[in-house]
């Protein structure tokens, strides 16, 4: 039983407090540089007081960015994702609970390993295979030796590639295996009754309508949680558009766009970049993620706390 008293509290609105001042601090900073001039944000001490150049610091952010097209391009990557991520984790947990093979638990094992294996951990041999996605095949043919007596039969000589560079499907395709979707429905699934399994089958419902017709009306609190912080996760990418993409006129992202704003010292002769446009900038990039989350926040609280289903 917790005791409840006022001096435990105080001192546990106390604590709450001061970690948003934390968290919030540093956004509140950006803010202020976002509404002040490039001396104000550059001179001693620091501004701490919302000046009056905000629209004008946030319309020359946009503009020097090219933010319309980015934002198309990271919206349509980040649902992209996030549908990706879903289907797959659904998907793969089904088969995980309600299959019974040899060897799944090993699968399990296998795909729950991968979280301590982030992106960075594996950016060379996702860009190898995103460069070239058949090269895998092209090797096996090649070891093989279908590969010449394809030719030798033929004459025609067999050289399998896919590039997906500079492409949505670069963006989006590396980036759907997601560990903790598959875990997160995997302990959903687990809850179901054998009752409920049995009742359904009892009437002739088959996996896949088991799955559309039950399971997936059930989970609409996990597939909006696992939503949220898979939307929040594609928006933020960084290093993976910056390696993929080189056309970033046509397939630039919003977070990658923000480097035109703080230019290095090489492109600027040394001069200072414009701060306050590039915290404009950041607060641009900031809203659909955070509206995201406010939006969702009641399913994505359900989602990750209610296991009474």
């Amino acid at each position: 039983m917790i005791e409840r008293t006022p001096l435990l509290n105080i001192l546990s609105h106390v604590i709450l407090l001061s970690g948003l001042l934390v968290i919030l601090f540093p956004i509140w900073l950006a803010f202020v540089a976002a509404t002040h001039t490039l001396q104000a944000v550059n001179s001693a001490p620091i501004e701490l007081l919302p000046g009056d150049q905000f629209w004008i610091n946030v319309k020359a952010a946009w503009q020097e960015s090219d933010f319309g097209p980015k934002f198309v391009n990271t919206l349509i990557v980040s649902v992209g994702v996030v549908v990706g991520k879903i289907t797959l984790a659904c998907i793969t947990a089904f088969s995980l609970v309600f299959f019974n093979y040899r060897g799944r638990m090993l699968i399990f094992w296998l795909i729950f390993i991968t979280l301590m294996l982030p992106l960075e951990v594996r950016i060379v041999p996702t860009y190898a295979v995103a460069a070239n996605a058949l090269q895998p095949f092209q090797v096996l043919l090649d070891v093989t030796g279908l590969t010449s007596l394809i030719t030798w039969l033929s004459g025609i000589e067999i050289a399998l590639e896919w590039n997906l560079l500079n492409s949505y499907t670069g963006l989006i395709l590396p980036l759907v295996a997601t560990a903790t979707g598959t875990f997160l429905y995997r302990q959903f699934f687990l809850t179901i009754p054998d009752e409920l399994v049995e009742a359904a089958r009892m009437d002739g419902a088959g996996p896949l309508r088991f799955l559309w017709d039950v399971l997936i009306p059930l989970s609409k609190t996990n597939i909006a949680a696992l939503a949220t912080i898979m939307f929040v996760y594609a928006w933020n990418q960084y290093l993976w558009p910056l390696l993929v993409i080189t056309d970033r006129a046509n397939y630039g992202m919003v977070v990658v766009q923000l480097s035109d704003l703080v230019p290095d010292a090489l492109t600027t002769g040394g001069g200072t970049p414009n701060w306050h446009y590039a915290m404009a900038g950041t607060l641009i990039v900031m809203l659909p993620p955070i509206a995201i989350v406010i939006f969702m926040q009641r399913w994505f609280v359900r989602g990750l706390i209610n296991t009474d289903k």
